[in-house]
């Protein structure tokens, strides 16, 4: 070993027992034993095991586990059996180690931790979308034994979100699509908003560079501005609390830049548009154990002495906890700047398990104890519930389980009184499954609030529901419309597919004795014609079809078996899609048989003309932050990178995803939508199309426009060559006097 290698290794050996010192040191300052023999014991060991191996980023291997475990100490709150766990996460993995050896060196509690992580290790997805749901189902069996494993699972993705700038472009993708699919919606579940917060901040810095550094840098102007409100809003409170004798103290919370962007995206407004950027927390010690939610309340008549509230926003998650434990008092006061401001009261306590989640309990729990059983509990039971019933698409799986991941809550009341928890946007024959599968698939409607509502009515907090039963109502097809929730979806799903099974053999049947009759063998020959004479897909379609009464077999279907072998047969065959399909399918597979999933895919007009397909739900133009997808026939579709279908294909095929950027000069077109509002007046109309056409010499497609009481609203499709095109004729709109929202849409 020379004498640079010497140096080297003795700088990694100082950085490591530096970082290892640090996780101790916080240890020790946590309320937790203090088992110091055993961490020490797993780090030396992780050490020793991952000895001379370098991560890609080029430093050694055991730093990560050592920043998983600080991460599980000091950001979730986590005691010695997950640092430990943490520690070893990767050996069985990446060493020759195995479980067994774990235990007998830590014991059962912390080999079965790592077994846990171990099953669903190298990221939740594979490379087929099969096997990703295998071990998405394996991640969430794991969170009924032990909800560490998949705590100390999201402290490692959060320290790989971290270091993902030494990634491939399209590994960065692939990961930054897949923690904002599971990865955030899990840690918002668990209560851990600081890691949901960052998961989502780091997965759009990386997938929309630009435009993160450009909501960053108008943080950054209007952070005085902001500071200045921030104060003058807080004086007279600090003055309030102060006579009341709270020991307290107030922060300001300022949205993060991945949720002011969603916002500017799902509202069509841009930056300076958005005002509720500005929070303020008030964080206070209770004067006793007991008054807690006295104190939150008192603090609320206080400040309302000071502010006007507004009535329709105050949000009591202090009696109605949120599923994840999360405790607080939102109310909204108008600040002398005329602006609403969100004031959040809790204590320290809710603070704590607002930002640790269910880990935060076991600070609180009298002689330790485990994680929150109530709401938690719940959630593992439907999830378990869904588990048992195996989805036979992975995406609908992952999609079913999603539905619960990002429920928000509403309180709805039994006839009796009694409160339910649902999630936002459910609907009267969700309530009606969350009751019972039997009530659920007899429902026939609902009283809401005494009064009668359809199946599909949306439910609000507070409302009170009578669900409304028959016995001879069946679950029907479009009800998979009507259900929101992830148990009902399963379960109407369940009830069709069973039906489903029987209508199929029902039909098989059916099917059977109408061939008999005409003489005919059921066999693949047979059945292609009836199946291509109705249009369907497969025989298996054919007997759905006869057997819920959709098809009646009659004398046209036998009308199919007496045409003539004759010259017919002979003259469609060159125009039948199949052969034509083939060669083109070939010829794709050529093009991207070049295309190296490693390098970024440059797209260019000629390349967009000849090969490449511009995804319809998303319609990218050149300029918009773009991937490429490989699709099933080998064609590589272009989507933007926010767009919900490409957010599915980035967590469940990742290994399809390319990173492209484009390289078009202003040739080809593009046909985009700009959505326009204002204040109806003379002249308006003309002065738009005057702006697009003479003045930026665009071609309008089409142009809808409505007026109702004085206000207009509508669309104009137009032809375009990239997003600058459409920054300028935005920023030309926005200057007409009665115009005041411009934006583009997708359609």
């Amino acid at each position: 070993m020379g004498e640079d290698d010497l140096k080297e290794v003795n700088v990694d050996d100082e950085l490591i027992q530096q970082a290892f010192q640090k996780l101790l040191d916080d240890y020790l300052a946590t309320k937790h034993r203090k088992r110091v023999e055993i961490i020490t014991k797993a780090f030396n060991f992780a050490n020793q095991a991952h000895k001379g191996v370098r991560r890609r980023s080029g430093e050694p291997y055991i730093l990560h586990p050592l920043a998983v475990a600080s991460i599980v100490c000091n950001e979730i709150g986590l005691g010695s059996t997950s640092i430990c766990s943490a520690l070893l996460h990767d050996v069985v993995e990446d060493t020759d180690y195995t479980v067994e050896d774990i235990e007998n060196m830590f014991g059962p509690k912390i080999a079965s931790i790592v077994d846990g992580l171990t099953k669903i290790s190298g990221g939740i997805f594979g490379d087929k979308a099969s096997a990703q749901a295998e071990n998405f189902k394996k991640l969430l069996l794991t969170m009924n034994d032990d909800i560490r494993v998949i705590l100390i699972k999201i402290a490692d993705r959060l320290h790989n979100m971290r270091t993902l700038g030494s990634m491939l472009p399209n590994k960065q993708y692939k990961i930054a699509g897949e923690t904002l699919y599971i990865y955030a919606p899990l840690a918002n579940r668990l209560g851990l908003y600081k890691i949901k917060s960052e998961l989502e901040n780091l997965s759009f810095k990386y997938e929309h560079a630009e435009d993160y550094r450009m909501i960053e840098q108008k943080l950054s102007n209007t952070e005085k501005e902001r500071d200045r409100l921030f104060n003058e809003f807080t004086t007279p409170i600090r003055e309030q609390l102060d006579k009341m004798g709270l020991k307290y103290r107030i922060m300001q919370r300022v949205k993060t830049v991945y949720s002011i962007w969603n916002k500017m995206q799902s509202k069509h407004v841009p930056f300076e548009e958005i005002y509720d950027i500005l929070a303020v927390r008030i964080i206070f010690e209770p004067q006793q154990k007991t008054s807690e939610l006295n104190d939150c309340f008192s603090i609320y008549v206080a400040l309302s002495q000071i502010y006007k509230p507004h009535p329709d926003r105050l949000r009591d998650w202090v009696n109605h906890p949120k599923a994840n434990g999360y405790q607080a008092l939102h109310v909204t006061l108008m600040s002398n700047s005329g602006q609403w401001i969100e004031v959040q009261i809790r204590s320290e306590r809710m603070n704590d398990v607002a930002e640790q989640g269910f880990a935060a309990h076991w600070k609180y729990k009298e002689g330790g104890g485990s994680e929150d059983e109530g709401e938690l509990d719940k959630w593992l039971q439907t999830i378990k519930e869904i588990l048992n019933d195996p989805q036979p698409d992975a995406m609908d799986f992952l999609d079913t389980i999603k539905l619960n991941l990002f429920a928000s809550e509403i309180f709805v009341f039994t006839p009796k009184g009694e409160i339910k928890t649902m999630p936002q946007n459910c609907t009267v024959l969700d309530f009606a499954f969350s009751l019972h599968t039997d009530i659920g698939s007899h429902c026939i409607g609902a009283k809401v609030n005494h009064r009668l509502v359809p199946l599909s009515q949306k439910l609000q907090s507070g409302d009170q529901v009578e669900i409304l039963t028959s016995k001879a109502q069946r679950v029907q097809q479009e009800w998979e419309a009507y259900v929101t929730t992830a148990k009902a979806r399963s379960k109407v799903a369940s009830i069709l597919r069973k039906e489903n099974k029987l209508h199929q053999s029902e039909g098989e049947q059916m099917v059977f004795n109408f061939l008999k009759e005409e003489g005919l063998r059921m066999e693949s020959s047979t059945l292609s014609k009836l199946v291509r004479f109705h249009n369907l897909k497969n025989p298996e379609e054919l007997f759905l079809a006869v057997g819920n009464k959709r098809i009646v077999l009659s004398d046209a279907d036998r009308n199919v078996f007496k045409q003539k072998k004759g010259w017919k047969k002979f003259l469609s065959f060159p125009f039948g899609g199949s052969k034509l399909d083939d060669s083109s399918v070939v010829e794709q597979t050529r093009s991207v048989e070049k295309i190296n999933t490693k390098q970024v895919l440059k797209l260019t007009e000629e390349n967009i003309k000849k090969s490449y397909t511009m995804a319809e739900c998303c319609h990218p133009i050149p300029g918009d932050d773009v991937l490429g997808y490989i699709d099933e026939k080998n064609r590589i579709v272009i989507h933007k990178r926010q767009c919900p279908v490409a957010a599915r294909l980035k967590s469940s095929y990742g290994n399809r995803i390319i990173a492209t950027e484009w390289d078009t000069h202003k040739e080809l077109t593009f046909l985009v939508t700009i959505y326009l509002e204002g204040i109806d007046g003379l002249g308006v109309l003309n002065e738009v199309t005057q702006i697009i056409s003479r003045q930026l010499n665009v071609n309008i497609r089409k142009l809808t426009i409505e007026s109702n009481d004085g206000i207009f609203d509508g669309k104009i499709q137009l032809y375009v060559h990239d997003s600058d095109d459409v920054n300028v004729i935005c920023n030309n709109l926005r200057q007409v006097k009665n115009i005041k929202k411009v934006s583009r849409v997708e359609n």
